[in-house]
């Protein structure tokens, strides 16, 4: 018989279940088992005559049982339930395997939970989590789709490029002495698909950071990633805001949204107002408050290293057009730079981009770069330029963090499968982990131990 899932049984039908045991409860020769399955919990009656192998049955044991779906008596009804109105009267059972008891209970700490992640995710709240998770990019997929947008994987083993955060670098057996690196984000890509002519473009793209340990954040992480040719700054902000005030009002409509269109910050106003470039504009703790800070500076002096850095990125582009004055005068110069911010968290950022190879290349030069590094770095985009590419620019909101906000859980670990620690480490599997010596001779590479 095929199986059925629990919030698809109807009264009168003569059914198979499985699923994990949630709790067990005895009454002499008859027994309730509360059976869960991905889509909820029902009710089984076992008697002990028809099923003796029932007494053995403990929690979270994996079962299937056969048997027909009656309605419940009035006074049973359990209205918290989908299936709180049915139970199924058990005709026989299988048992799949059976279960040790849980290493932790409700109130286990955060180290125990990620050891025992897969148990974690038993949990009603942790996969109602992922469910939403699944639903908000469902409906991204569809938004852009119907606005014309193309959905676009770009690689993983990509090229070293100075872009902010450390890469991680992966070493070729193939060719000794020589790395790939996992994207920071698929910024290059991206560009290089405008001049592809493919006018729009995004994915749910997987992203990788070597930053420093920090409470919420994490080595990989996941961002909706648009980039659009022929397009202004408004453009993409009235993407962004129509496409977030839509998955609001069709996935959360119980939150409120406290103001629409969302309002446009400057950077110099936020932080003269807010003393923040991220401000929380919230009346109340249970409103969303969607904004966008715009005009930042495009260029800041890093005094440890004693030279200028991109505020976002180098391929942003700059709001003036005149390399001389842009030399002169760094500190002044404004971009076309953008953060989406809520609740006092950025949530997103993006910006318009140099197409201009000579502005980009102004752009690297006050950054420090000599000639020869910019060729060595990032030949391939000036050479890919010089057969013609279009304006562009884009934004790459992230999806952990907003979804975090939005179901009001603690940090971005609650709403990822399988997260990294606060200090990078995965406790489930042990990593990082070291590698045999024949690996490391494998990849021409050695270990220094301090």
């Amino acid at each position: 018989m095929k199986r059925t899932l629990i919030l698809e049984v109807s009264i009168g039908e003569k059914i198979k279940v499985s699923g994990w045991v949630e709790t067990v409860r005895s009454h002499g020769r008859i027994i309730f088992i509360d059976l869960r399955d991905v889509s909820g919990i029902l009710q089984i009656v076992f008697d002990k005559k028809d099923c003796p192998e029932v007494e053995k049955v403990r929690p979270e044991w994996v079962i299937s049982v056969e048997g027909k779906i009656n309605k419940r008596p009035s006074n049973m009804i359990n209205s918290k339930l989908g299936t709180g109105e049915v139970e199924m009267k058990a005709e026989s059972l299988e048992v799949f395997s059976e279960a040790k008891t849980l290493p932790f209970g409700e109130n286990a700490s955060e180290d125990v939970r990620m050891k025992y992640r897969y148990l974690d995710l038993r949990s009603e709240r942790m996969k109602n989590n992922l469910i939403f998770r699944q639903r908000v990019i469902q409906f991204m997929r569809e938004f852009l789709i119907k606005q014309g947008f193309i959905e676009i994987e770009t690689p993983i083993l990509t090229k070293s490029t100075p872009e902010g955060a450390r890469d991680f670098l992966v070493p070729s057996r193939v060719y000794p002495g020589k790395f790939y690196a996992l994207p920071q984000s698929p910024q290059q890509y991206k560009q290089l698909l405008m001049v592809a002519g493919f006018e729009k473009y995004f994915q749910v793209a997987r992203c990788f950071r070597d930053e420093d340990s920090r409470t919420d954040r994490q080595p990989e992480f996941t961002q909706l990633d648009i980039e659009m040719a022929f397009t202004s700054q408004e453009e993409i902000l009235e993407l962004i805001e129509n496409l977030y005030f839509n998955i609001i009002k069709k996935i959360f409509p119980d939150k409120k949204i406290l103001e629409f269109p969302f309002p446009r910050i400057k950077y110099e106003d936020a932080i003269k107002k807010y003393k923040t470039d991220k401000p929380d504009l919230r009346k109340n703790p249970d409103e969303l408050a969607f904004a966008f800070i715009v005009d930042f500076p495009m260029f800041e002096w890093k005094k440890s290293e004693k030279r200028w850095d991109a505020v976002h990125h180098p391929f942003t582009r700059p709001q003036t057009e005149d390399i001389k004055e842009m030399k002169k005068n760094p500190g002044k110069v404004l971009a076309f730079q953008y953060d989406f911010v809520l609740n006092g968290n950025e949530i997103g950022g993006g910006s318009l981009r140099s197409y201009k190879t000579e502005i980009l290349k102004a752009v690297f030069e006050i950054m420090g770069h000599k000639e020869r590094e910019i060729k060595k770095q990032f030949g391939h985009l000036f050479e890919a330029f010089s057969y013609g590419v279009p304006p562009h620019g884009g934004i790459a909101p992230g999806i952990d963090r907003f979804m975090s906000i939005v179901l009001n859980q603690e940090n971005i670990r609650e709403v990822i499968a399988f997260p990294k620690t606060g200090d990078n480490r995965g406790l489930m599997m042990e990593i990082p982990s070291e590698v045999s010596e024949a690996q490391l001779k494998e990849l021409h590479i050695k270990i220094i131990k301090k």
